[in-house]
């Protein structure tokens, strides 16, 4: 309005000409002859025109025009808005399925105008986001893939980007999945490369990472719960559906699918390794790119500048990445993990508790203590047992394997252990073997190991292989001493012995 009174008063005041009143005013001559035809199709003189403020005067030289095709049905715009959301839905496909419902519908361009013009009119405005340095960590997924030849077959890998809003500095790494243990790793990686933590991450609502998504109260996924109390780092989600909460690395997606992605489409990678290797060159040749004028610098220096020294260090280890389980503890006091059986101590028997697993070990922990831990098996349906979680009356049955009773009875003497190896050997089935022998160390309790060894030569001598007589003889013994007398004509005087004079008549 500032440059129509201008014209109005060189024009009426000081009456130029057209063409001077053009250079004073500086807009075109053709200019000033429109605004002297609508000042003239008004009926009003310079003075009352003057006089209205900048939207009265804008009403009366530029009256909206009178609409043309009233006629012509309008689609449902939202509706249109809404089915463009949906995978390969384009504006074309809609304005046909328009056209094919309506007689004397607009053509593509007017269609594309007015849906145009009604999504300015409908959209809410947006709050500016001031970013601090150092204060958030934004991760997403990208849309795209990158194919890597796994074993000789191509397969489609996940990309995973994280973007530091304040410096637009980002990251970018190629994984086979959005899993657990694959987004665990991402973070670890991304919070290494950036050389430092962030006060908050900012996911999406995978469930990798949140378990139940809620704006005033997410809860959260353990082990990424574990992850952000290493790093002392808080986690705040973006809301469903609602892209602008982690606007800077949606941006970053588009320009790691652009200036990453893209240029690899035709390169053909070997492995997981070479991919992320050729994804980080291009992630680094796009972050030291030079920002648009009139911004100076580019992601890296303005990282390197400000946000670097904003960053919390990293903690002394990296985050070992697992994932917690709940399991119960069965009344053979083991817990099945991944197909397989680990022994915890027996005085948890039916309860439950914590199992951190990760990729080479199993750590049980009950009320926040660890109660066991053992090494990761890939064998299922084996068992895992450590010697301590037993009961004392299962510890010394754990013990009686055959080394382990040569062991025991030759500690007690060169006869006992003579006499349990010719025991072991002398059974079809070791158990059987087990058993005898058995009965002949628990003797050496009842009657003392010099009494044990003496009866074991006795039956050495005899070339008996039985427990029991081994027992037969301690209690004779122990009614009648005999077995420590020497002698070279059998038993000698015995009760139960009759001799050779009984058969004399």
């Amino acid at each position: 309005m500032r440059r129509i009174r201008e014209v109005l008063r060189l024009k009426f005041d000081m009456g130029l000409s057209d063409t001077r009143v053009a250079l004073g005013a500086r807009v075109a001559r053709a200019t000033v002859q429109d605004y002297l035809h609508r000042v003239a199709a008004t009926g009003l003189d310079h003075v009352q025109l003057l006089a209205l403020d900048d939207k009265a005067l804008d009403e009366k030289l530029f009256p909206p025009r009178e609409a043309r095709d009233t006629a012509r049905p309008l689609p449902d715009w939202e509706a249109i808005e809404q089915q463009l959301r949906g995978r390969g839905v384009t504006l074309r496909l809609l304005w046909l399925e328009y056209l094919d419902g309506q007689t004397g519908g607009y053509q593509y361009t007017q269609f594309l105008r007015h849906f145009r013009a009604w999504q300015r009119a409908s959209r809410p405005p947006v709050m500016r986001q001031v970013r601090r340095a150092g204060a958030a960590l934004e991760v997403d997924y990208a849309g795209m893939t990158l194919t890597v030849i796994d074993m000789g077959a191509p397969r489609e890998a996940q990309i995973f980007v994280a973007c530091l809003p304040c410096s637009q500095l980002i990251y970018a790494e190629a994984s086979w999945s959005q899993g657990h243990e694959d987004w665990l790793g991402a973070h670890v990686r991304a919070l290494a490369w950036i050389g430092g933590c962030p006060e908050t991450l900012v996911p999406d609502n995978l469930k990798s990472g949140v378990t139940d998504a809620s704006y005033h109260d997410p809860v959260l996924n353990r082990s990424y719960h574990e992850l952000a109390r290493h790093y002392a780092i808080a986690i705040v989600p973006a809301r469903v559906r609602r892209p602008r909460d982690k606007s800077s690395v949606e941006s970053s997606v588009n320009q790691v699918e652009r200036w990453v992605l893209a240029p690899l489409r035709h390169r053909q990678l070997l492995s997981l390794d070479e991919a992320n290797a050729a994804v980080l060159e291009h992630v680094e040749a796009f972050n030291n790119r030079p920002f648009s004028p009139p911004r100076t610098g580019s992601r890296r220096s303005l990282f390197e500048a400000i946000e670097r020294v904003a960053l919390q260090p990293l903690p002394a280890e990296p985050f070992a990445i697992g994932q917690w389980l709940i399991a119960r503890v069965n009344i053979d006091y083991h817990i099945v993990v991944d197909q397989h059986y680990y022994s915890v101590p027996h005085r948890l028997l039916q309860t439950r508790v914590d199992v951190f697993l990760t990729a080479t070990a199993v750590s049980v922990f009950a009320k926040g203590e660890r109660v066991a831990s053992h090494p990761r098996s890939s064998r299922p349906a084996a068992h895992t047992t450590v010697a301590e979680h037993m009961p004392p009356a299962h510890q010394a049955m754990a013990r009686r394997t055959p080394d382990r009773l040569r062991e025991e009875a030759v500690s007690l003497g060169v006869a006992i252990g003579t006499y349990v190896d010719r025991l072991l050997s002398a059974r079809e089935h070791p158990e059987q073997g087990i058993r005898a022998c058995l009965g002949v160390l628990r003797q050496g309790k009842t009657y003392g190991a010099a009494r044990l060894e003496l009866a074991c030569e006795r039956a050495l001598a005899a070339g008996a292989l039985s427990s029991r007589y081994v027992e037969q003889l301690l209690r004779a013994d122990r009614r009648q001493p005999f077995l420590g007398a020497a002698s070279d004509d059998g038993l000698g005087e015995h009760v139960n012995v009759r001799g050779a004079k009984y058969y004399v008549n």
